[in-house]
């Protein structure tokens, strides 16, 4: 089996156990997002800013309930060394990387601001080391949120050290100025100005333990009905930037919406247009295009095993999409990444394969070296899927 190469739009680090300890001041530190395994490994309590959260943990070699009788895999060797990380990215086909933080996703519950941008930080100043350590690894930067300025001040600091990208929560408050507010016009402008590509992971939507905000269902389905709850949140955080203008203001500005599948978009595209056309007279602000355009050309999207994705790119003309292996996370595709590749992509055309494993992601990040020759298409048509 010829090996495909790709990159990847949806990746994550493992942060050191120690890292706010020995970055933050022990006050700050304590309440920055920590786990705790229970010891028989089955749950895990995520521990943030005086809330914990429980979650079921599944356990390496366990069996998943798939009908291609796929197995949770053992801790990927590279998860926690950016040497080793690239043996393993080798080893699976995966070139280059998007890669947001893992516990530092549970930022988005903090609620003190200095907390926040000092957590932010301090993560920020980790992470670029990784970065540094090879040009394949596209670290996105923690931007705090629960103010406008501390926000503007960490994308221009993020800049200056060398990120690409700019992880936000997929909503930003739970009881502030949502992502289409006009107060968040300054961040906008910060990050068009500097090149950032924006990252909205999915699931990335504050918690709130006392107020229930966050826990979506319990009872029958519920593990399902959560699941699919974080896949709309990337939908709706780039929509709020589609209606609101923000595109029309900064046509460079580009998001990425990571882990949360693809053919939504056109969806997304078709109703949003509905909505600009049968509710005209209500639209405000007006589009100097339609928002389908702004989708098209401004949003992409990275999907992991979602087989309907590829029809997006085939069928409905999105060409934003790319895949993403979600390593070194146990849902992801370490271990069998190429058997899912060649299932999802093994028969397209050549141009339609690279612009899904290579060309969108070299797009957003056009100073990643590119990928080696897979034997699969000439050279030319490589480059021209790049």
């Amino acid at each position: 089996m010829e090996k495909i190469w790709a990159n990847s739009g949806d990746s994550h680090l493992v942060e050191p156990d120690d890292l706010f300890d020995r970055s933050l001041p022990s006050s700050l530190a304590a309440r920055m997002p920590r786990s705790v395994k229970d010891p028989d490994g089955g749950w895990e309590t995520i521990h943030v800013d005086g809330q914990e959260f429980r979650r079921r943990m599944p356990r390496p070699g366990a069996k998943l309930i798939d009908a291609n009788g796929l197995s949770v895999p053992e801790r990927a060797p590279g998860a926690n060394d950016k040497e080793l990380r690239l043996v393993d990215l080798d080893a699976e086909g995966i070139w280059a990387e998007l890669i947001y933080p893992s516990l530092g996703m549970w930022t988005s519950s903090i609620r003190g601001p200095e907390l926040l941008a000092a957590g932010a930080r301090a993560i920020n100043d980790w992470a670029i080391e990784y970065q540094r350590f090879s040009p394949r690894y596209v670290c996105a930067a923690t931007i705090p949120f629960l103010t406008v300025d501390s926000a503007v001040a960490e994308v221009r600091r993020a800049a200056g050290l060398g990120y690409h990208a700019a992880s936000l929560p997929v909503t930003p408050l739970i009881d502030g100025d949502d992502w289409h507010r006009e107060s968040w016009e300054p961040l906008w402008a910060a990050l068009a100005e500097t090149g950032l590509v924006i990252g909205f992971h999915i699931g990335s939507e504050p918690h709130d333990a006392s107020a229930r905000n966050g826990t979506y269902y319990r009872g029958p389905g519920g593990a399902l009905l959560n699941y699919m709850e974080t896949t709309y949140g990337g939908q709706r955080a780039v929509s709020k930037l589609i209606a609101s203008g923000v595109f029309d203001r900064h046509p460079s500005l580009r998001a990425i919406v990571s882990e949360g599948g693809a053919t939504w978009g056109p969806f997304v595209a078709d109703r949003l247009d509905e909505a600009y056309r049968q509710h005209a007279s209500a639209v405000h602000p007006r589009l100097r295009r339609l928002p389908s355009e702004y989708l098209y050309e401004n949003i992409y999207a990275s999907f992991q095993h979602d087989r309907s994705a590829v029809a997006a790119v085939t069928a409905m003309g999105w060409r934003n999409v790319c895949w993403g292996s979600d390593y070194p996370h146990i849902e992801g595709t370490f271990g069998h990444t190429q058997r899912t590749l060649h299932e999802l992509v093994g028969d397209l055309d050549p141009a339609t394969r690279l612009r899904i494993t290579q060309g969108a992601f070299q797009e957003l990040f056009p100073h990643v070296p590119p990928a080696p020759d897979d034997g699969l298409s000439p050279s030319p048509l490589q480059a021209a899927a790049r």
